[in-house]
């Protein structure tokens, strides 16, 4: 399984790295390699005779949507066929990384190095984008031209896409912090990855990503308090916190400020943002029961357009209304129980997990609630690194132990199911 967890954390290190995963060479590379992996993951399988399956209820939500884009595909109730099939197929490789995630990474031990990678990716980004923001010369990476109206931040063509990024990101460092003890030397490492990343995000001034920063710190605060957090833990996130200000001083406040006005009068106004709510409601309502299509929204909307400013408008800069026009209220439900069901078994494992599983479980759940919350003003789910970190951490904060770092008995698929998921393991054997 080494092969397949090396090979997870490539594809995630690839779609940040490539522009967010925006462009179709980058999606068609992360397909393939999800594709790939299932393949290489069903030779071992047979190799072995026989495969662990941890059973976990986020899939359900997950193949509601993928079944409610295929009926529209294979029914004609999408009015725009190709989309549909190219979001279907996306969201099919994030199902299958998730399966395989939960496949490869199943001890705790496992969990902890992905979660390290994690960090140290989100490191390496955030000072790279620092950099990039004082040597800019209007080009990504130095050489790759932008749209006129482009206003990026690290390897992705917009701010607040990287502010999502390091969303999900921060909340695992300072998880670390608060609910684990960790040796002098990590944790010095751990507050400078997280105090960098911080940094980085108040520079890309992402207005929304700062209100769901300060809301993740909101919620690991009150977590701790529920888990007995030490003194000196705590001081230890309080201090990341007067840090990340003062990097943020020390790079240039002024330069901070000035990006914040230049994407107040270049960016989406407020005025502008509730026009699409608006419009995508307006959507919602004419197509309520089957929805447009999965990935639709882009072309359908001139028709509800209620104003013309010369730009394409390609999301509806919330996921939660988006995710309503495209598949109706069915799949609206869908989303409603995958957000109800993370919460609820996350919360329910955070209660039961002790040591480096509470900090695993609650960095996650927080990033996830992050996300969500920047969804209300962005679409970070429909960039693909995001949408597959977001999805991979959501997995992890409802996913048990396996048998082997936990040395209780799995249940079978049919008493699984009469318990209705008191146990979140089974065993498939051949």
């Amino acid at each position: 399984m080494k092969a397949i967890r090396c090979g997870i954390c490539g594809l995630v290190a690839f779609a940040v790295l490539a522009f967010g995963g925006v462009q179709p060479w980058g999606r068609v590379v992360l397909e393939i390699g999800a594709a790939l992996l299932l393949v290489f993951w069903g030779v071992l399988a047979i190799r072995r005779g026989q495969a662990e399956i941890p059973a976990n209820w986020l899939y359900l939500p997950l193949l509601g949507i993928a079944a409610i884009a295929l009926l529209q595909y294979l029914f004609g109730l999408t009015i725009y066929p190709y989309l549909t099939k190219t979001e279907l197929i996306l969201l099919g490789a994030y199902i299958v990384l998730c399966f395989l995630a939960n496949q490869s990474f199943r001890t705790e031990d496992q969990k902890i190095r992905f979660l390290w990678f994690l960090l140290s990716l989100g490191f390496a980004v955030s000072l790279f984008g620092i950099i990039q923001h004082f040597t800019f010369n209007g080009n990504l990476y130095w050489s790759v031209p932008l749209p006129p109206a482009a206003v990026p931040f690290g390897p992705f063509v917009d701010g607040d896409h990287f502010a999502g990024f390091v969303e999900l990101i921060v909340p695992l460092g300072l998880a670390f912090l608060l609910f684990r003890s960790r040796r002098r030397e990590q944790v010095v490492v751990l507050l400078l990855f997280t105090v960098v990343s911080i940094g980085a995000l108040l520079l890309s001034a992402s207005r929304a990503g700062i209100i769901s920063l300060v809301v993740e710190l909101g919620l690991l605060a009150a977590l701790s308090r529920t888990q007995r957090t030490t003194r000196k833990q705590f001081l230890r996130t309080t201090a990341i916190v007067l840090l990340a200000g003062t990097f943020l001083i020390w790079l240039g406040v002024n330069k901070a400020i000035e990006r914040f006005e230049r994407l107040a009068r270049e960016g989406v106004s407020g005025e502008l943002r509730v026009s699409i709510y608006q419009d995508t409601w307006r959507i919602f309502r004419d197509y309520r029961w089957t929805g447009t299509g999965l990935g639709t929204l882009v072309t359908i909307y001139p028709r509800y357009a209620s104003f013309y400013n010369g730009r394409t408008v390609d999301h509806a800069h919330n996921d939660f209304l988006e995710l309503l026009s495209e598949t109706g209220l069915i799949g609206g439900l869908c989303g409603l129980s995958f957000v109800t069901l993370l919460f609820w078994r996350g919360l329910g494992k955070l209660q039961r997990a002790e040591g480096s599983m509470r900090a695993i479980g609650a960095g996650s759940l927080v990033a996830c609630a992050g996300m969500l919350l920047h969804g209300l003003l962005d679409f970070n789910l429909h960039i693909p690194a995001n949408a597959l970190i977001f999805f991979l951490l959501g997995f992890t904060a409802t996913t048990s132990f396996s048998v082997e770092s936990q040395g209780k008995s799995r249940p079978s698929w049919p008493r699984l199911v009469k318990r209705l998921g008191d146990r979140t393991n089974l065993r498939v054997k051949n």
